[in-house]
């Protein structure tokens, strides 16, 4: 764990669709509520970005929609209408004496690393501001929803959260939604999770509102991204009275903390490890697996396949004989060259151990 909760500066707060809806009804109050909390954090020199999601929450209620749009066309003209409303409630419910900055982002962003580095460091420069006496901008990040395919979409702000987070090497995850955060099978709140275990990922189950995509399964896999990169995350209920005061307080009160791992992958690798989707992918003998979990670099000879298509500098997925993903790399060769000398004893290097991350180690 890389500090206390005392001591986090740079802070991810997410924002769920769920929390707009009161009675099946919009509800404005808790973008207030939330907004109010957040004034005094900055103002002590917090640094907090906002992970909203809501745009097609309220494009839906603006055009008097009861259903989530399924053509894309559509889907993609409802978040236009309702990404404007989303900002304009959000300046409004922050004082004068701060600023909003609209981040818009799509997968393309993160899967490039040129585009990735570029969003980086506007997030940075924007809180750089402050050293200028510009202490209250606060980033509004959401899914480019107006323009993404299929093809490009997170699916849910709960894992685009983890990688905003990921991006700007945050202290802290804040997951805010309708519910009190993990339960257990006796419907009680789970107070503390340390490790991802097969016994805490069945308690996760998707949602089924109208309004809303993911649900606990999306949430688990933004808290794993989470404590995979040293950070820490909770999962809380935002209609909670003053649920971040109570976050940074004393966060295992507050919902479900995730502890973040004292080993966990750095920088570059986080990037290699979440913030890519790879299309490709090279299969591994065990003998090369042993030595990849040690630490070693991936050589031609313990290759003995190539799934799909890729180019020299791509990220690929890692695979073991067993089907099973266990690492992603950065390839220094491509698939159609290392097709013809996989499996030889020539010391050819595929992926340098400073490009792989281990995702799994079993």
């Amino acid at each position: 764990m890389r500090q206390s909760s005392k001591d986090y500066k740079r802070i991810v707060i997410k924002i769920g669709s769920s929390l707009l809806y009161k009675n099946k009804k919009l509800d404005y109050s808790i973008l207030k509520a939330i907004s109010r909390q957040i004034v005094p954090l900055v103002k002590k020199g917090k640094e907090v970005v906002l992970v909203s999601s809501g745009a097609i929450a309220l494009g839906m209620h603006i055009l008097g929609l009861k259903e989530r749009p399924r053509e894309l066309s559509h889907l993609q003209a409802v978040a236009a209408i309702g990404q404007n409303e989303l900002m304009n409630a959000y300046r409004n419910f922050f004082n004068k004496n701060n600023f909003v900055a609209q981040i818009l982002l799509t997968w393309e962003d993160f899967n490039s690393r040129k585009r990735y580095l570029n969003a980086q460091n506007t997030l940075n420069g924007l809180m750089d501001y402050r050293k200028y006496g510009l202490t209250g901008i606060i980033p509004v990040i959401n899914e480019n929803d107006t323009v993404s395919t299929e093809e490009i979409k997170f699916g849910d702000n709960d894992k685009l959260s983890a990688l905003v987070a990921n991006l700007i090497n945050a202290d802290f995850l804040i997951i805010l939604s309708d519910v009190d955060g993990l339960m257990d099978k006796n419907k009680k709140t789970v107070r503390v999770v340390s490790e991802f275990t097969a016994q805490v990922k069945e308690l996760a189950s998707p949602t089924d509102k109208k309004t809303s995509v993911g649900g606990m399964v999306t949430k688990l896999e933004a808290a794993k991204i989470a404590v995979d990169s040293g950070i820490a995350c909770l999962l809380a209920n935002g209609r909670r009275r003053d649920i971040i005061f109570s976050a940074l307080k004393a966060p295992q009160s507050s919902g479900t903390l995730f502890l973040p791992k004292r080993a966990y992958f750095e920088l570059k690798k986080r990037w290699i490890a979440f913030g890519t989707r790879p299309k490709a992918g090279i299969i591994v003998d065990q003998g090369a697996k042993k030595a990849l979990l040690n630490k070693k670099s991936l050589l031609c000879v313990g290759v003995i396949g190539v799934k799909g298509v890729f180019e020299t500098g791509d990220i690929v997925n890692i695979i073991d004989n067993q089907g099973c993903e266990f690492a992603r790399g950065k390839a220094r060769i491509s698939s159609n060259a290392l097709d013809k000398v996989k499996g030889s004893r020539q010391a050819k290097e595929v992926i340098h151990c400073d490009n792989i991350a281990i995702l799994n180690n079993v």
